[in-house]
């Protein structure tokens, strides 16, 4: 089965309407550039009244490896996703902790360059110049069906809606689709019915 991330949690209210509608992790920004950035504190707060079992990602953007090692700590962290320009080197020195690898892609890819992440999973986005996340644009999927070649777990993300999901997971073949500005009312408030309608679209997908 397919499972969902929803991403750009700021609240608790949004946090807790994603978990009851069923999704399987949530996702923190913890980009300071980002519209939906979210403090360590109020992440790790919001993260204290959910269920113990909540899946819960910080997502970074180029930030030090001692910054990045505080937040986890701060909001007990399940896994890590890096989605700025952090070398395969840098990725590797979080053995400690499950780490997602972001691409974001314009019109093919570098299958050389992503082989070189040995990390848990790989992500990949639409390529926005002025944007590393959160684009609400979708790009080619069939250009990762193939992927799963590499052995690693696929998040598919960029411009996903319940309207389109079940085409996207039929073309790019992910195990995670990973949503965020396409359920807001505006960045960083989720709109609770798109919320629940994504994730009942993705669960009439068979396992």
């Amino acid at each position: 089965m397919v499972k969902v991330k929803i991403c750009g949690i700021t609240n608790v209210a949004d946090a807790r309407v994603s978990v009851k509608a069923g999704c399987d992790a949530i996702g923190f920004v913890f980009y300071k550039k980002s519209p939906r950035y979210i403090s360590p504190y109020e992440a790790a707060g919001i993260i204290k009244q959910l269920p113990e079992h909540t899946l819960t990602m910080g997502v970074f953007v180029n930030a030090r490896e001692k910054t990045i090692r505080r937040i986890a700590r701060l909001c007990s962290l399940s896994v890590l996703q890096f989605h700025g320009n952090e070398s395969a080197e840098f990725c590797a020195r979080f053995k400690d902790y499950k780490v997602i690898k972001a691409f974001r892609i314009k019109h093919k890819l570098d299958e050389a360059k992503i082989a070189r992440y040995k990390t848990s999973a790989y992500l990949f986005d639409t390529y926005v110049a002025s944007k590393v996340g959160g684009t609400g644009k979708r790009f080619d999927w069939k250009l990762i069906r193939h992927l799963r070649d590499l052995k690693r777990p696929i998040f598919l993300s960029g411009g996903l809606t319940a309207k389109n999901v079940l085409e996207a997971v039929k073309v790019a073949r992910p195990d995670w689709v990973d949503v965020s500005s396409s359920l807001e009312i505006s960045p960083g408030k989720k709109d609770h019915a798109k919320v629940t309608a994504f994730i009942r679209s993705i669960r009439k997908i068979p396992g």
